[in-house]
């Protein structure tokens, strides 16, 4: 018995929807993470946007950058998260075993994230994503759907927190974020992965 037609554009719908996720997943949770500084809690907020996205696929499938609306989806749930009280709320009294460092520069990358925690949520989502995701003002401005010049404030704002929780741990931070490229992504400090 033949497919319906229906079932036809239901399959390659699907098709489409878990080519998406497959290509965007890592990145998403590593911006996740970096958002919340906690794999488990991240990995449950993408899980939501992700579900939120399967059920908005066929008016989602059609944005002009489908990244950037994922992107944008992530970043706000991840801001009323943390607005949220519960948020706060820890079920257990013991607290995840972490990875043992592998790399040289592991400490600072556990100490900036550790910091970056905690920036206000707001400050945080525009360091993200200019800094790790390598965004330009105005892109970053859409995805959180604020002016350019509400993203340059914000930025400086959460450089100059993350300067004053890092200065005392580390006494060799520079005033300025250290760039590995023209467009001003810090080097490694933020390393792709756990």
């Amino acid at each position: 018995m033949p497919l319906s037609r229906r079932s036809v554009e239901r399959s390659a719908a699907d098709a489409e929807y878990t080519e998406c996720v497959r290509v965007g997943l890592p990145q998403w949770r590593r911006t996740a993470y970096l958002m919340c500084g906690d794999w488990h809690q991240g990995d449950d907020i993408v899980q939501r946007v992700l579900t939120e996205l399967y059920r908005n696929w066929s008016r989602a499938r059609r944005a002009d950058n489908l990244n950037a609306l994922v992107r944008t989806m992530l970043m706000r749930r991840l801001i009323d998260e943390r607005r949220r009280g519960w948020a706060r709320v820890l079920l257990t009294d013991l607290l995840p075993e972490r990875p043992a460092p592998t790399a040289p520069d592991a400490t600072d990358r556990l100490d900036l994230v550790a910091a970056l925690r905690q920036v206000a949520p707001r400050q945080r989502a525009v360091l993200v994503l200019r800094f790790f995701q390598d965004l330009t003002v105005e892109e970053t401005a859409q995805a959180l759907g604020c002016a350019p010049g509400t993203v340059k404030s914000q930025t400086a704002k959460g450089l100059a927190t993350l300067r004053g929780l890092l200065a005392p741990v580390r006494t060799d931070v520079p005033t300025t974020m250290p760039t590995g490229k023209a467009s001003g992504t810090p080097t490694n400090v933020l390393a792709h992965g756990s």
